[in-house]
This record gives C-alpha cells, structure tokens and sequence, in this order.
C-alpha cells in the first residue's frame, strides 16, 4: 500500500527530472515527522540546486506546480528551504490497502533467479539447543520475507556427518559406554536419542581433556569416518541419521522446513572437495609449504607478505598435515557446488514428507531417483551462521575471488546473528553451578561439549504446558485437539517472536521468564489482538446473522471514506490506516537489510495501535451504520495485516486464546 504509492511518486519524480532538466538521479523520500507535513518527503532539489546553480526552494515550487497528477497523491506542496511534501489521497489509499490485503502473494516466476538460504546446519551429534533455534528461526523468517518479495528460494540444511562432533560421539559409544554396534543400532531407534547424545557428548569432552594423548583416538576416529569405511563410519551414520531425524522433529514443530539435506559425508565420497582442490592448486590458491609450522599443509594465504625474514605470512590450512580437510575445505566445495561452479552434482532421494506433502530431500553418493528437483545453481546464496564463524565465512568467499569468480564471491552472504546465552538466573534454574564472577554476569554462554544451553524440546514443551494451563481454564469447553492446537499456536508465537524482535547483532540473554511471558512486546500480545479482532466480527454475526461482511465495500462510498478520514476523528483513524498499509514497506526494508526484526516491530505497533482503536471506538454499538461500516473496514484491514506479518514470522494466528 504505501510502498506502492511510495514507487508511483518516485517514479514520477524521475520522470519529470528527466524530462524537464534531463538529469537522472536517485530519489531519496522519507517519512516526514508530523501528518500536518504529508506522508511522503524528498530532499532532491538540493541535489538539483547543486546541479542547476539555482534555489532549491525555487526548483521545488517549480516542481511541484509542474509535476501533475499522480495516482493516490492528493496534493504535493514546498516546505522548508526546498522539500518537496506529497499528502496521500486517504480515500484512495484505504481502497488501495482494503484491495491488496486481500490478494494472495504472487509466486515468482520459474525463471526468476535462485536465491540458496542455508539455515540450521546442527552438528547431528546431539540435541538442538536453544542456539540453534535462533538460527533456524531467524533463517525461516528470512526465507518468508524473501518468498513474499518475489523471489525463487531455496533451503538447505548442510548436514556436517563426518566432522569432528560426530566422532567425538562415536568414541564415546566405545570407549566409555563400550557399546556394539547393535547395542547403538537399538538406542538410536529410541526415543531421547539426542538427549543421551548430548550428556555423552559433554562425558566425551571430559575424557578428551583429562588425558591429551586421547586426542589421538579423535584424530583417528575423524580420518577413519571421512574416508567412510569401516565400524566406525557405520556407527557414526547411524548416529547422525537418527541425530538428524530428531532434529527434524523439533523444528517441524516450530512450523520450520527445508528442500534439501546436503550431507558432508556425500561431499567426500563424491569427490566435490577432490573437484575444488585441483581448481585451487591449478589456479596457486592453496600451497604445501615444506618447513615452518605449516609443513605438510595445504594452506591459503591470507595476509600480506611479512615485513621481517623469517616470519610466516598469515593463512588458513585448508588440508592438515595427515591428509583431513578441515570445515572450511569442505565448505568452499559446498560453496562452488551451491553457485554451479564445481562440474559435479549429488544424487538425490525424498528423505521425510511433511503433513501437507511438501518432500526434503536428501544427497547420496549414488543410486539416487531420476526425477529430482533440481537443486544448487543459485544466483545468491545467503549462509545463516553466527558471527563467531565470521573469519571462516571470509575465507571461504576469499577463496571464490582467489578462484577468479569474482561475481559468486560478491552474492555469498554471510547472514550472521548474535549468540544466545542464558541468564545466571536461567543457568542456575537448570542445575548448573556457577562461579561467584559468572553469576553476577549479564549472561552465561551456552557450550554443548559442557552440556551447558537450553536443549529445544524441553523449551517447548515449557511453553506448550504453560500456555496449555491458560488456554484450558479460559475455554474448558473447547475439545481437547481444539485446546492443544490453540496452546501449540501461542507457544510457538511467544518464542519465535522473542527471537525474532531482537536485531541480529544482540545477543539474546534467555530466560524462561521472560521467553513465558504473554504480556508487553510478545508474539502472544499480537496474536490477542488478531482473536480481539475476530471476536468483533463473531459478535457482530451473532447480532445479526444477515449483516453483509464480505460486502462492506458496498456499504461506505468513496465520498463517505474520505469525510471519515478527514474529520474530528480523521488522523486517529488515518494514523491507524496509514501503519496498517506500511507492512510492504517494512518487508522490503526488512529483506534489504535482512533483519526480520523490523517486521516484528511493526506487528507489535501495529496491535498496539489497534488496542487504543479498539477501547476509543465502540463498533458495534456504533449508531451511524455507515460509520460502523467504515471501522468494521478498518478493523478487518488491520487484521489481514496482522496476519500476514505474524505468516512472514512463522506464528500462526489462533482463532481463540
């Protein structure tokens, strides 16, 4: 809506310059402060004045005297030294926003550009934490928010299989629980497999740090899983494949999906990092120096040559000296693989089929379907990894521009995010013992080789049991799927909300008392603000079952609209229309900047807003029927807006709560 009206003045603008002074510039607008001063503002005659050796206050009445008329600008007026101030026709903005809330988002065309988001990526070695539900969510918000903007996306969760996480497990299942590997084939078919991972894994870290020596045994155990022979390599594909399966799981109930599983161990076996190395050493971007402390490694080098002989220029190993990749080898495979860029592909077979049919796919070294979707061959691809893995993710788009693929290089996109601690409060109501220093800390980490962190079901199952208690004794007369899907909703909306209201550079100091509360700036807050909404339109029903809802266009004219926006209550209902019609504004905004939390921001204003709407204004009891009408308008508007931002965030909207 004002995205929309927001172009066509734009546009206009361009043109006129064009035409008038021939001058093609870049037209910033921006909100003005105050409604008296218009909905829309652009500094561009100071440019011009530069330009034209002229006043600015003079081009702009020039301008504005000139321009014409532009669909959905009621007036354009000079203010200041030379701004040019656009009023918005509010009859015709209100038809404008009431017409495309009610259209669904378009689906991009089959030739629209590839957009590749990676998001989740859990080492399949134990439970997901609390950690890896904000990159999960954060990465499913984006991926809705770039959907919603017209483009074509695809999402992968890269499956690291062969890395050092896994085998620390499997060391665990025969060097201290001694286990067979049908002893692991029969706990892993259990239920709670992640969670005995994650202590063993935390006993593992234990055992490795008692006695360095043993790091020989993980060194091993690392090479042996990587070439994929062997017990071992067994053991750890059972471990991970059922690991993953509980992680699919657990983010299926955050309402979050993926297209493809792309497996670490499929890289290795069919050659993608064999395929990258030869093009890096071809190409001089990797090295084997003979002496020094990198002999015996292939390197990259990252730094300038030194300034003193004898010192080592700074670089990344890329292979270690007894022949493993390291994680970011493997990652500039996956990378070229992702953009077209390798020569090879994976084979492919369905992996898990969600409830309404949509498939995830999954990668093999052979013996895949022929019908696969085609995945990889992206246009850009956005890597939803926290800031802690920033160095790595420069190298590897250092090496796409080392490679010469400057352009692959430049759309590699390292969407990072802050980590997410715990209170000491949190820490402490987990059983953990805390120094004295730690728990007077603003927050404690979260480290999963210590077991340390919020394990993702016992999270929401929390939230479910919480909100379940509210939801049973405000409607004990629902059913009982009725009241487990309400409280599923609200649960779901509480943490993906908390998670998403942060911008992604804060790092989240979680609390359950804060992640449980259904009051102040939470998803629960917006949801009630959609039920009190639907609530109108139930009792208004239950009034008068004939009153014509679908048709409330037919019961306000243009010339009634426009009165009702411009009289003693006009700025209150226009301030309310004018939010409610920015949600494309603020998706654009969001999907440039990649930072759904400006979505949640507005969702959140914009039920704040509807709730001082809602207590000023007696809709139903309103005796002007035509008046009714226009805020029965106003109100449906603003709840298919509510619903739409809650969709691009992941939170379902509950028909009660």
């Amino acid at each position: 809506m004002y995205h929309v009206v927001e172009t066509r003045f734009r546009e206009a603008i361009r043109r006129f310059l064009s035409e008038r002074y021939q001058l093609d510039l870049p037209v910033a607008l921006e909100r003005p402060p105050r409604l008296e001063l218009g909905e829309l503002a652009t500094p561009v005659c100071f440019e011009l004045a530069r330009r034209l050796r002229r006043a600015p206050r003079q081009i702009a009445t020039e301008i504005s005297t000139e321009l014409g008329p532009v669909e959905g600008i009621a007036r354009v007026e000079v203010a200041g030294g030379g701004y040019l101030n656009a009023f918005l026709d509010r009859g015709a903005f209100l038809s404008l926003a009431l017409d495309l809330s009610r259209q669904p988002a378009a689906e991009p065309p089959a030739s629209a550009a590839k957009v590749i988001v990676e998001h989740t990526s859990i080492n399949p070695n134990k439970a997901a934490h609390i950690g890896h539900v904000r990159n999960a969510v954060l990465g499913d918000a984006f991926v809705r928010l770039e959907k919603f903007s017209g483009r074509r996306v695809q999402v992968q969760n890269y499956i690291d299989n062969t890395g050092v996480q896994v085998a620390d497990v499997v060391l665990g299942f025969l060097h201290l629980e001694r286990k067979s590997m049908e002893n692991v084939r029969r706990l892993a078919s259990e239920p709670g497999f992640d969670y005995f991972c994650w202590d063993l894994y935390a006993r593992v870290t234990e055992f490795l740090e008692a006695d360095k020596q043993r790091l020989e045994l993980r060194a091993a155990m690392l090479k042996t899983i990587e070439e994929g022979h062997g017990s071992e390599a067994e053991m750890a594909e059972i471990i991970s494949t059922a690991i993953l399966g509980c992680h699919l799981r657990t983010m299926n109930r955050l309402g979050i999906r993926y297209d493809l599983l792309a497996r670490e161990s499929d890289i290795l076996h069919l050659k993608f990092w064999e395929a990258a190395f030869r093009q890096m050493v071809d190409r001089g971007v990797i090295t084997r120096p003979e002496t020094g402390k990198y002999a015996g490694c292939w390197i990259m080098a990252l730094g300038e040559a030194p300034a003193e002989e004898g010192e080592e220029a700074e670089a990344k190993v890329i292979v270690r000296s007894n022949g493993t990749v390291t994680y970011v080898g493997k990652d500039i495979a996956y990378q070229m693989w992702k953009f077209g860029l390798l020569g090879l592909d994976f084979h492919y077979q369905p992996f898990f089929r969600y409830d309404d049919g949509h498939t995830v796919w999954t990668t093999l070294a052979e013996d895949g379907v022929p019908d696969a979707p085609e995945f990889g061959h992206a246009r850009e691809v956005y890597n939803v990894i926290d800031s802690r893995q920033a160095y790595l993710q420069n190298v590897v788009a250092a090496a796409l521009r080392a490679l010469g693929f400057e352009d692959a290089a430049e759309h590699s996109v390292h969407f990072s995010y802050e980590m997410v601690a715990l209170t000491p409060r949190c820490a402490q109501e987990l059983g953990y013992e805390l120094p004295p220093e730690d728990s007077k800390r603003p927050y404690v980490e979260v480290s999963g080789r210590r077991g340390l962190g919020v394990k993702a079901d016992d999270l929401l199952d929390k939230l479910e049991a919480a909100a379940r208690a509210e939801v049973d004794q405000r409607h004990p007369e629902d059913s009982e799927t009725g009241r487990a899907e309400t409280a599923h909703a609200i649960a779901i909306g509480a943490l993906r909300y908390f998670l998403l209201k942060y911008t992604r550079s804060t790092i989240i100091a979680f609390d359950f008392h804060d992640a449980l509360s259904f009051e102040g700036e939470t998803g629960p807050y917006v949801q009630y603000a959609i039920v009190r909404a639907k609530n109108i339109f139930r009792k208004l029903i239950d009034q008068d079952p004939n009153f014509p809802v679908d048709r409330l266009d037919s019961l306000v004219s243009a010339e009634a609209r426009a009165a009702l926006l411009t009289n003693e209550d006009g700025n209150d209902f226009w301030e309310l229309l004018l939010l409610a019609g920015s949600l494309g504004s603020q998706v654009n905004a969001a999907a440039a900047s990649q930072e759904p939390a400006f979505v949640a921001k507005f969702a959140f204003q914009l039920a704040q807003s509807f709730s001082v709407f809602y207590h000023r204004h007696h809709i139903l009891s309103e005796s002007d029927a035509t008046k009714k009408a226009f805020l029965l308008e106003l109100t449906a508007l603003v709840e298919r807006q509510l619903v739409a931002a809650l969709a691009l965030l992941g939170i379902e909207s509950p028909e009660k709560m």
